[in-house]
């Protein structure tokens, strides 16, 4: 088995962490350094990519992930379309989201309103039967 490549740490030059496990170290280590991290920025197009906030702009312009992003962003434009106003003469409509469930928490919501005491006949135990 391969070992796993390293990388370094930006907060603590330090702690050479598995790439694997990275992300999960970059958050722990920014809690427990906090003024390092008043001066440090995630790059937009890697969130693994953090450094000094003087530096971002350069690195971003040389970021190796952001031609991936690009790519998938001229692939995939997001289009948005809005009713116009002035198109039909009324106020346009407002936008009430609809709540999204699961298969399981539509079960879980209908025996919240239907507890089982009420929609279920129950036998009343007695004692000595």
């Amino acid at each position: 088995m391969e070992p796993e490549a390293l990388e370094i740490c930006p907060y603590n030059p330090h702690h050479r962490v598995p790439l694997s496990r990275f992300q999960y170290h970059l958050a722990s280590c920014r809690r427990k350094n906090p003024k390092k991290a008043k001066k440090m920025a995630s790059c937009k197009y890697n969130a693994c990519h953090v450094v000094p906030i003087k530096k971002l702009e350069e690195h971003e312009a040389a970021c190796v992930n952001r031609s991936t992003v690009e790519e998938e962003d001229s692939l995939h434009p997001l289009k948005v379309s809005l009713p116009s106003s002035e198109q039909n003469g009324n106020a346009p409509q407002t936008f009430v989201p609809q709540k999204l469930v699961c298969e399981s928490d539509t079960r879980e919501s209908e025996r919240e309103a239907h507890p089982p005491s009420l929609t279920t006949p129950q036998k009343t135990l007695r004692p000595g039967e």
